[in-house]
């Protein structure tokens, strides 16, 4: 039995859709299953942007079914979308492949090397994959499956018999020009701004006018397989279809009502499965706010089928901050692997999670991923001790599990800048790496690197495939004795006083606060003074005594931090490189 639609205090976005989707359902479809829909095209990498497709509605379908209801989640896999274009970057693909332009892309072979039987499958895979890692639970729907298999052979009929209604709609928005944009997956990442396209494969598509009249069917040619087929003539009453091919000049007539070679335009297929399907949420792409949009000319066609338009927001921009080129997927776009192969998926959601749709956020590859894992995990601490907010805490809640359970976790979350440190120090060297971290607390050693994995091989991941060879950390194999005898009384006495500590301060606290307090004790001030109660001189000493370790420990002014580098090196070792 259902509970009641809840609110809090201080609702987030997800209780707020949930609400509305609850009871548009209850109005459209009383006792049956919500329906909310993504629609994904496997056109080439499934980008992060695209992710937001899916993340929105997940979100909102984990939230009801928190509550009691049913919920399905309906993915359509727009795998019978035509081949637009060869993509630039995908590896196994060169200008060969121009030759499968407007086939299918479950028509297309899949790319050198790949184990799947075609393009579709192959990037469906690592989303399917990814989807299973952060807890996605959708039911999938092929719609080479759907039209080939004539699912939709009512709706086909119904559509081309009621060409004139759907042309007269369309012919509202003929004469507005929509802002011109590139297909999805076909966009350069931007540093900036990943454009968060929209969830099918239909930007670009003609709406099934043609000199020969109307028609909203596309016939694939059963000589060449390709869509550039033009209907020329078609009887309501005996379904008789008639099409030539552009291509291969081809033509042929057939009994629509027996046909399953082709589909619906764009702008009748979309709007035809929500009335099919019952669909009460699913959202779009800022590009669907333009005159002429497939999700604007969707809302009045929906009612010829039935139906009514879905409700659910237009979703913003995703950007990626400083994702590296010798890592980036294949094709050029960051895809969610890309992203799960770096931070685990508690991290991921989260991102998704803590903004509005409408909201525009940046997904981090470089060193910006250290002070969102640092923020992370200042939220799970305030969510343990009570401190945090409502609207934080209903976003957290979503990020680290959904209605059917926790996410598999790290069991002891070290901070991701400490392991991606001595991942870069130890090279991945297991026994070196247990014994950095063990020492960070020596009261609770770890006894396996497997109590911070998965966390461990994320930060690894970065630092192999994001941190560039010259920003890697190598430690020096002899002492810098040039700079070493360089250095005056004041240089000598700071190397001194931090030798002398080593041993009583062996530990990630003890180190920071040793290191911190080598400029303070030789200023004439106590080790523990706060920095209201020091001059401004004395962070300059602090930077100069740092940079001077630097050099002397990895021979560059900056590194990881300090206290993690010295565990890293060892006090044997640093005794040798500090000593002239």
């Amino acid at each position: 039995m259902p509970i009641v639609a809840q609110s809090t205090e201080t609702t987030d976005w997800v209780s707020r859709f949930a609400d509305e989707v609850i009871e548009e359902s209850e109005r459209r479809a009383p006792g049956k299953p919500v329906v909310v829909a993504s629609g994904l095209s496997p056109s080439g990498p499934i980008h992060l942007g695209n992710l937001r497709e899916v993340m929105t509605p997940h979100l909102v379908a984990d939230e009801i079914r928190r509550r009691g209801y049913t919920v399905r989640h309906l993915i359509s896999w727009d795998d019978y979308d035509r081949y637009r274009k060869v993509p630039a970057g995908v590896a196994g693909v060169d200008a060969s492949w121009a030759e499968h332009i407007g086939k299918p892309l479950t028509s297309v072979p899949a790319p050198a090397g790949s184990a799947h039987p075609n393009w579709a499958e192959h990037f469906k895979a690592a989303m399917t994959e990814a989807l299973a890692d952060l807890g996605v639970e959708y039911d999938g729907i092929s719609q080479t499956e759907q039209y080939t298999s004539g699912v939709y052979r009512e709706q086909v009929l119904f559509a081309m018999k009621h060409r004139g209604d759907i042309d007269a709609i369309l012919e509202q928005y003929r004469t507005k020009k929509a802002p011109a944009k590139k297909q999805q997956g076909q966009k350069p990442v931007d540093e900036a701004e990943l454009e968060a396209a929209e969830g099918s494969g239909a930007a670009a598509e003609d709406d099934g006018s043609s000199t020969s009249g109307y028609y909203p069917y596309k016939p694939y040619c059963g000589q060449c397989g390709t869509d550039l087929t033009t209907v020329t003539s078609y009887d309501d009453e005996t379904t008789e279809l008639s099409y030539t091919c552009t291509a291969c000049d081809f033509s042929e007539t057939v009994l629509l009502s027996e046909f399953n070679r082709g589909k619906l335009v764009w702008k009748v297929d979309w709007p035809m499965r929500w009335a099919y399907e019952g669909v009460i949420f699913e959202p779009s792409g800022v590009d669907h706010s333009s005159p002429g949009s497939s999700f604007q000319v969707g809302g009045q066609i929906v009612g010829l089928f039935g139906g009514k338009q879905p409700i659910g927001p237009m979703y913003a921009f995703v950007g990626i901050s400083g994702m590296a080129k010798m890592s980036s997927s294949k094709g050029g776009v960051p895809t969610a692997s890309d992203a799960l192969r770096i931070m685990e998926p508690q991290l991921l959601r989260w991102l998704y999670a803590r903004r509005r749709p409408n909201q525009s956020f940046k997904i981090a590859f470089d060193q910006e991923i250290q002070r969102l894992y640092d923020e992370w995990d200042k939220l799970a601490g305030k969510v343990a001790d009570g401190s945090v907010l409502p609207a934080d805490a209903a976003a957290y809640s979503r990020a680290v599990g959904t209605a059917a359970g926790e996410l598999p976790r790290t069991p002891r979350p070290m901070a991701y800048r400490t392991l991606a440190s001595v991942a870069d120090i130890t090279a991945g060297a297991e026994d070196q790496t247990l014994r950095i971290l063990s020492e960070l607390d020596p009261e609770n050693p770890l006894a396996s690197l497997d109590e911070v994995r998965p966390r461990l091989d994320k930060a690894e991941t970065w630092i192999n495939t994001q941190v560039p060879a010259e920003e890697r950390t190598v430690v020096r194999d002899e002492p810098d004795v040039e700079l070493l005898t360089s250095l005056d009384d004041q240089g000598r006495e700071s190397l001194r006083l931090l030798l002398d500590g080593l041993e009583r301060n062996w530990s990630l606290d003890g180190l920071t606060h040793l290191v911190y307090g080598v400029p303070k004790v030789q200023a004439g001030f106590p080790a523990d003074a706060t920095a209201k109660e020091l001059p401004a001189e004395i962070k300059v000493a602090q930077r100069t005594f740092f940079a001077r370790l630097y050099h002397l420990l990895v021979g560059r002014d900056t590194g990881p931090r300090l206290p993690t580098l010295l565990l890293a090196v060892g006090q044997d070792r640093v005794r040798k490189l500090l000593s002239a």
